[in-house]
């Protein structure tokens, strides 16, 4: 068996050494573990060692037919992370190859995340902090007055665990929470005291509002600019779910016209942004953290175990223990 370690070199794990044991102790001694950071233009070192490879484990490597065209022994591609938008499902399922995300590992990282993102933009931390280092000021009144979190909304858009994990944190801190998604039916919203309403009720109504949907055909630029022309309270708006969900364009000139108050993201359209050029770099009402929501030791070490043991558990046949399989 042989498996193949592989991604962006700022997505690698720092050690394998957690990824390697499971998977040698799982499907044996002989087991090859190749490791190989992952460049868009050696596409085709990539491909060679993807040969003869059973197993692929990466977050982020794109997948599409013509990768899995080049892996003629693959068997099984599993995700190290919870989104699977990087593989082109159907082009798998033809081919018979597995696609195994980890369906649960950080989900109380990434809600902590939600509300430390809430509290530090509502209280203007990032402005202060400038204020010190830089010019060394000390003047609370310098920043724009806002409500208490207390007497605030708060809008959750992705209804699903994350979502309720951070409505039940936030339960304490805000006046109320609504909440809108597709799926689910409204005893799930009502067994946490949450209103569910439209995605149009939201915009016209929520304060805060926090994206925890994971990316799909369907929501590419959910959050475009008729999105932030609808909402009516100059909410704080914070992007937790996946970089697409947001026509970034739009976002910048929402932030430039007032319509927004603030905005924090853990994900941007590209995986390695260029920064250096990018408009939402230098704002102070602006926060922004590299895909970084899930990051913990707890969260590392189950992350590294489910994913490795769903390639174990796929190789050996048993497909009833693998933690997700989307196809």
């Amino acid at each position: 068996m042989k498996v193949l370690i592989s991604d962006y070199p700022d997505s690698m794990m720092p050690d394998h050494t957690l990824e390697i044991r499971t998977l040698v102790e799982g499907l044996g001694p002989d087991t090859v573990i190749d490791i190989l950071p992952y460049a868009d233009d050696a596409r085709a070192e990539f491909y060679a060692h993807l040969a003869d490879a059973d197993a692929l484990l990466t977050a982020f490597i794109p997948m599409d037919d013509e990768a899995q065209a080049a892996a003629a022994n693959l068997k099984v591609i599993s995700i190290n992370a919870t989104g699977y938008d990087n593989v082109d499902l159907a082009a798998a399922t033809a081919r018979g190859i597995g696609v195994c995300p980890v369906g649960e590992y950080c989900t109380w990282d990434v809600s902590e995340s939600a509300i430390a993102y809430m509290c530090a933009l509502n209280k203007h931390f990032k402005f202060y902090q400038r204020e010190i280092d830089d010019d060394h000021k000390w003047d609370y009144a310098a920043a724009p007055q806002w409500p208490r979190l207390q007497d605030q909304t708060l809008g959750i858009v992705g209804f699903g665990k994350i979502g309720k994990c951070t409505a039940r944190k936030a339960a304490g801190l805000v006046g109320r929470v609504i909440a809108t998604d597709i799926a689910g039916d409204d005893a799930a919203f009502r067994a946490l005291g949450v209103e569910r309403v439209t995605p149009e009720g939201l915009f016209a109504q929520a304060d805060i509002i926090v994206n925890h949907m994971n990316l799909t055909e369907g929501n590419v630029y959910y959050f475009n600019e008729a999105a932030f022309a609808a909402m009516e309270r100059r909410p704080i708006f914070i992007n937790l779910g996946r970089g697409l969900c947001v026509d970034e364009g739009a976002l910048v000139a929402a932030l430039d016209a007032g319509q927004l108050r603030a905005f924090g993201a853990d994900v941007l359209y590209d995986e390695t942004p260029d920064l250096a050029s990018s408009p939402l770099v230098g704002r102070d009402n602006v926060m922004l953290t590299p895909h970084s929501a899930f990051y913990s030791s707890s969260s590392i070490e189950d992350l590294e175990r489910l994913s490795c043991q769903n390639i174990v558990h796929y190789l050996k046949g048993e497909k009833d223990k693998v933690f997700k399989l989307v196809n």
